[in-house]
């Protein structure tokens, strides 16, 4: 195979948003998961997990793919925050079977970024990207307006560029480096044309005497947990946070525009999140609606992104983590019984009509092996910011149980039910996430101190 993944920016490619385009795409997207619940065929002929890991690399990195996705029934359409919550570090080394593998990799990263860059500059950012067939794509919100699709653009457009910083280095991603490199020279001011918008957009709250600007004051924002329907909410103000934050590490904006705009610097922005959702000890999911009990306030999805909202620099940033960790850690009805496997939440959230209907629990009482997996890396930050073994134990007790369960159902799954099985509805059953397994064994390695497994290139 080829290794020069230099890709020409298809200038043919359509973007289209609005009342029509959202109805096509959901029609597309209504024929597709209904398609995929009651036609797609289950197949169980693999349990080591050497035998999974390698069927998903060849699978979410096929040659014929044209977009990194999670797997059916979410194949048809494209999720730019996946690139931050799901697979954050697709090149890291240690996760790369061999050469040929690390150019898939590579030449999949580098369509999907360059895709997603070019729907930036049509002024298209929307929580979902459909492609329509013949180089047109539908711009779309499921279910609301987003809060991580640029976190997730830049997120892509970070691991091209950091590619060929760790070693082993391939060619591929030595290439693949150069050019996020280009790329970000080419789109860096579409960039900053949206960050800058997402920043004038955000609206002050006033609450409890705490004031901070918020970007979902009035309505809600779309993030990972985009079934949710409170407002108000810790994720989507986190991922807006890291955002700016990363989009001045990548040198796109100025802080100095940034600071303008929110009224204080990036460290005064963040303090004041966490002054807000933190009053209280812990870190509150929502302050939308009354006051609840402590644990029916919190979400594991607090734990944010790789690299991202927590890095546990400051001591009342460690303790506020660390409150809400053990509040999840403590509660039975946050974890399936006899695992360490945590749901999203204690209880169901409020959440769309149409999930209630088709998908009850699906980012509530259920548990996401991702959402798991960066739960024990925060947990990992932790102690290594504090100099501790607090949550080593708990957090490689997450690892081997989603490691059992991906044998157990034969792939990594994109979630379990309550009960520990394989999440499925009358409408929907979960997908096997093939393009998430890297980031398990990235924090495996890290948990363990040794890989889970290794190739001989």
């Amino acid at each position: 195979m080829n290794s020069d993944i230099s890709l020409p920016s298809n200038r043919g490619n359509r973007f289209y948003q609005g009342v029509a385009a959202t109805f096509f795409a959901n029609a597309l997207q209504a024929v597709n998961f209904l398609g995929d619940r009651f036609l797609r065929k289950s197949r169980h002929s693999l349990s080591a997990i050497e035998d999974l890991y390698r069927h998903s690399m060849d699978s979410a990195f096929s040659v014929t793919e044209a977009f990194l996705v999670t797997g059916a029934p979410h194949a048809s359409a494209y999720y730019p925050r996946d690139f931050a919550w799901f697979y954050p570090d697709v090149l890291d080394p240690e996760t790369i079977m061999d050469a040929q593998d690390a150019v898939r990799r590579a030449r999949l990263l580098d369509k999907s970024i360059r895709l997603l860059l070019e729907a930036v500059r049509a002024d298209v950012v929307t929580t979902t990207i459909v492609p329509a067939g013949r180089g047109r794509y539908l711009g779309v919100n499921y279910f609301s307006r987003p809060s991580d699709t640029l976190l997730g653009i830049l997120a892509g457009l970070q691991q091209m560029i950091s590619a060929d910083q760790r070693a082993p280095s391939y060619l591929a991603t030595s290439q693949c480096a150069h050019a996020g490199r280009l790329l970000l020279g080419e789109y860096g001011g579409d960039l900053k044309r949206a960050i800058l918008q997402l920043a004038s957009e955000l609206e002050p709250l006033d609450d409890g005497g705490s004031r901070c600007l918020l970007c979902d004051v009035n309505a809600p924002r779309s993030a990972a947990t985009d079934t949710r329907a409170e407002r108000r909410r810790f994720v989507t103000n986190a991922c807006v946070h890291t955002t700016f934050v990363w989009s001045v590490q990548l040198g796109i904006v100025d802080e100095n525009e940034l600071k303008r705009l929110l009224g204080c610097d990036l460290a005064q922005y963040k303090k004041h999140l966490l002054r807000l959702f933190g009053r209280d000890g812990y870190v509150r999911h929502s302050l939308d609606g009354p006051a609840s009990s402590p644990v029916s306030s919190v979400a594991l999805d607090f734990v944010s992104v790789h690299r991202g909202f927590w890095d546990m620099n400051d001591a009342s940033e460690r303790a506020l983590f660390a409150a809400t960790a053990d509040l999840i850690i403590a509660e039975p009805r946050f974890r399936i019984p006899s695992t360490f496997h945590f749901l999203v939440s204690a209880d169901n959230p409020r959440n769309k009509m149409i999930h209630k209907i088709a998908a009850p629990a699906y980012q509530g009482r259920s548990s996401w092996p991702t959402f798991n997996v960066e739960f024990a890396d925060r947990m990992l930050d932790y102690d290594e910011s504090s100099g501790s073994e607090t949550y080593r134990s708990c957090a490689q007790g997450i690892l081997k149980d989603i490691r059992t369960a991906t044998e157990l159902h034969g792939g990594y799954q994109e979630l379990i039910s309550e009960q520990g099985l394989k999440y499925r509805t009358w409408a929907y059953k979960g997908a096997v996430a093939h393009s998430w397994f890297p980031r398990f064994l990235s924090v495996w390695r890290r948990a363990y101190g040794s890989p889970l497994l290794q190739w001989n290139d």
